[in-house]
C-alpha cells in the first residue's frame, strides 16, 4: 500500500491489509459501487416517462441521459487525485452525501432543466466515489491472484447494479412517478456513509510536491469540451456551428496543454509514463472501445423492448436481466479464467463472444422473438464482463501500487469517456438511419414529419394526434426505420468490437503473479510465488533460489509507520552487515 497515514490511523490501516477484514472493505467498497451502477441504468427504462412528463427536445433528452457519465468522466482525474492529497475515505464519503442530495432534487425536478442540473451533480458525486473504490481495492489486496478474486467479485456487484437498475426501475414506474427511480439512492446512501466511516480505511498517495490545481482543472476542462462536441455532433447538430466546433476545438487544445503541463512538472498530476507500458495503455483503449461500442445499445434496446415490442417498463427490466446474470457470473469466474488463459486470450475471446452476440441481434425485427433475445443477451453479457475484467485487472496490476489513485482515475476516465461517447456516436448513427425515411410519408407535414424525427416516442405521438390511414402508416414506417437504424448501429458496434480484440493482442499472454511487499502487508504473511501462472501452465512447481532465506528474512519496516512492510521493496537500504538476499526472477510475459 502506498503513501503515508496519519498518526491516529495507523492501526486501522493495518487490520484492512492482507489480515481478515479486507474482504469486509471489500463488501462496503462493493456498495459503493452499486450506488453509482444503479443510477447509471435506473433512468433507462423510465426514459419514455421522462419524454411524456417532462417533454423535453430531442438533445435536452440526450443530455439528461448523458450528463451524468460525462461530467463524472470530466472530473475522476481531479477527485481521484484529490483523494490521494486529502484522503481517499474522506472525498469518497462526500460523495455518498452529494449523491444523496442530487437524487433528492432528480426525484423532484418539474423541468427537463432542473433534471439535466440534478443528473450533473450526480456526477460529481459518482466521479468522488469510483476513483476512491478502485484505489483502495488495488491497495489492500496487494497479491495479484486475491486481487483477481476481489476484482471478479467488484465487477459482479457492478453487473448486479447494471440488472438491478432497469428491474427495479420497471418496478418503480408501475407503480409510481418517474421521479421514484432516484429515490433508492438515499437508503443507499444513508447506510454507506456511516458504515464507510467505521470500516473503511483512510490512505493517501505519495504527497511530494504541490498538487497541480491548474494542471487537474484544465484536465476537466478540457475532457468536458472534447465529449460536449462530440455530444452535439451525435444530436445531429452542424459540425461547423460555434456551440460544436468550438468546444471541440478549445477541449482538445487544453487536454493537448494538459499532457505537456504534465511531462515539464518533476510531480505530475498524472503519470504519464505509465502509458508507455503496452499493458496499461492496452487495457485502457479495450475499455474506451468496449463502452463505446455498448452503452449505446443499452438505451437503445430499452427503447426498442418498449416502443416496438410494446412491452412494459418491469418486463423490460426482467428481459435484460439474463444479460447481467451472465455477465456476474463470467465476473465470479474472471480470477479463475485469467490465471488459466491469460489476459492477452482472455480479453480477445471476450470481444469476439461480444460481437457475435451482437450480429445476432441484427436478426431482431418488428416482432417479438424470446430465444434470440435470451441467447443474444446472454452472449452478451459473458463477453462484456469478460473483457472488461480482464482489462481492468491487466491495468491496475500494471500500475505501481504507489500510483493506484492516478491508475484508477484513468480507467474509470476511459469507462465513462467511452460510455458517453458511444452514446453520441450510435445515437448519431441511429438517427442518420432512422430520420430520413419519416420526411417522406404521404399526408405528414413537413413540421409533424421533423417532430416525428426526433425520436420514435414522438413519432407515436405524432401518429395518434394525426389518426386515420395516415397516423397508421407513420407509426408504421417509423417502427421499420427505428429497426432498421438498430441493425446498421449493431454492425458499426461489431466493428469496433472487432477492432478491440485486434487491439488486445498487445496484452500480456500470462498472468504475473509476483510477490509484492507493499505496505498493508501483514508481519509474516507470506507473500505469493513469483512464477505464478507461467509455472502453473507448464505443470511445474519450480522451487526458486534463496526464495526460503528471502522468507525468513523480516522485511524492513518504513521510518514512521511501525510494524508495517516498507512500500519500496527491494528498493529499502540495507542495514550495516545485512547480507543482500539473492532476487527472485521475474516471468515476463
Amino acid at each position: 500500500m502506498s503513501g503515508t497515514t496519519t498518526a491516529a490511523l495507523r492501526p486501522r490501516r493495518r487490520t484492512a491489509g492482507p489480515g481478515a477484514n479486507r474482504w469486509v472493505v471489500l463488501v462496503v467498497l462493493c456498495v459503493s459501487l452499486l450506488l453509482v451502477a444503479l443510477d447509471a441504468t435506473v433512468l433507462h427504462v423510465a426514459v419514455p416517462a421522462v419524454s411524456e412528463d417532462l417533454r423535453p427536445s430531442a438533445i435536452q433528452l440526450l443530455w439528461i441521459v448523458d450528463v451524468y457519465p460525462l461530467v463524472c468522466a470530466a472530473l475522476l482525474i481531479l477527485f481521484g487525485t484529490l483523494g490521494d492529497r486529502v484522503g481517499r475515505r474522506r472525498v469518497l464519503l462526500l460523495g455518498y452525501g452529494l449523491f444523496g442530495v442530487a437524487s433528492a432534487v432528480a426525484a423532484c425536478a418539474h423541468s427537463a432543466e432542473v433534471l439535466i442540473l440534478a443528473r450533473a451533480l450526480l456526477g460529481v458525486g459518482g466521479a468522488m466515489i469510483m476513483p476512491a473504490t478502485l484505489s483502495i481495492l488495488r491497495q489492500v489486496f496487494p497479491d495479484r491472484r486475491e486481487r483477481a478474486l476481489a476484482i471478479g467479485v467488484w465487477s459482479a456487484v457492478a453487473a448486479v447494479g447494471a440488472a438491478v437498475g432497469p428491474l427495479l426501475g420497471g418496478f418503480l414506474l408501475e407503480h409510481f412517478w418517474w421521479g421514484s427511480v432516484f429515490l433508492i439512492n438515499i437508503p443507499l446512501m444513508l447506510i454507506s456513509l456511516p458504515v464507510g466511516r467505521l470500516l473503511l480505511p483512510e490512505s493517501r498517495g505519495e504527497t511530494d510536491g504541490p498538487w497541480d490545481v491548474s494542471g487537474a482543472l484544465m484536465a476537466a476542462a478540457g475532457l468536458f469540451g472534447v465529449v460536449l462536441g462530440v455530444k452535439r455532433l451525435g444530436g445531429g447538430e452542424d459540425p461547423t456551428g460555434p456551440l460544436t466546433l468550438l468546444p471541440l476545438l478549445v477541449g482538445a487544445a487544453l487536454l493537448v496543454l494538459f499532457v505537456r503541463r504534465q511531462r515539464r512538472l518533476p510531480h505530475p498530476l498524472v503519470d504519464l509514463c505509465m502509458f508507455r507500458r503496452p499493458a496499461f495503455s492496452t487495457s485502457v483503449g479495450c475499455i474506451v472501445l468496449a463502452m463505446l461500442a455498448l452503452v449505446g445499445l443499452e438505451l437503445i434496446a430499452a427503447q426498442y423492448l418498449q416502443l416496438v415490442l410494446g412491452l412494459s417498463p418491469l418486463a423490460t427490466g426482467l428481459r435484460l436481466l439474463p444479460l447481467t446474470v451472465a455477465a456476474m457470473a463470467a465476473g465470479l469466474l474472471g480470477a479463475r479464467v485469467l490465471r488459466r488463459f491469460g489476459p492477452r486470450r482472455m480479453v480477445c475471446t471476450g470481444f469476439c463472444l461480444t460481437a457475435a452476440a451482437v450480429l445476432t441481434l441484427t436478426a431482431m425485427g418488428p416482432a417479438d422473438n424470446s430465444p434470440l433475445l435470451l441467447s443474444a443477451f446472454v452472449l452478451l453479457g459473458l463477453g462484456l464482463e469478460t473483457t472488461l475484467f480482464g482489462a481492468y485487472e491487466s491495468m491496475l496490476s500494471e500500475a505501481p501500487a504507489d500510483r493506484a489513485g492516478g491508475a484508477a482515475a484513468i480507467g474509470e476516465t476511459s469507462y465513462q469517456l467511452g460510455a458517453g461517447i458511444g452514446i453520441a456516436l450510435l445515437g448519431s448513427v441511429m438517427n442518420a438511419a432512422y430520420t430520413p425515411r419519416l420526411h417522406t410519408v404521404p399526408g405528414v407535414s413537413a413540421p409533424d414529419a421533423i417532430a416525428a424525427g426526433h425520436s420514435l416516442g414522438e413519432a407515436y405521438d405524432v401518429a395518434d394526434r394525426l389518426g386515420g390511414p395516415t397516423g397508421a402508416v407513420l407509426r408504421r414506417v417509423a417502427r421499420d426505420s427505428f429497426v432498421h437504424g438498430l441493425h446498421l448501429t449493431l454492425l458499426v458496434s461489431a466493428g469496433l468490437l472487432l477492432l478491440g480484440a485486434v487491439m488486445a493482442l498487445r496484452l500480456p499472454r500470462i498472468m504475473q503473479c509476483g510477490a509484492e511487499t507493499e505496505s498493508g502487508g501483514e508481519p509474516g504473511t507470506r507473500a505469493a510465488p513469483e512464477t505464478g501462472v507461467a509455472a502453473g501452465a507448464a505443470g511445474e512447481s519450480e522451487s526458486v533460489p534463496g526464495a526460503v532465506e528471502a522468507a525468513a528474512e523480516p522485511p524492513a519496516a518504513e521510518p514512521g509507520v511501525a510494524g508495517l512492510p516498507s512500500p519500496r521493496g527491494s528498493e529499502q537500504p540495507r542495514a550495516a552487515g545485512q547480507p543482500q538476499l539473492p532476487e527472485k526472477p521475474r516471468v515476463s510475459a
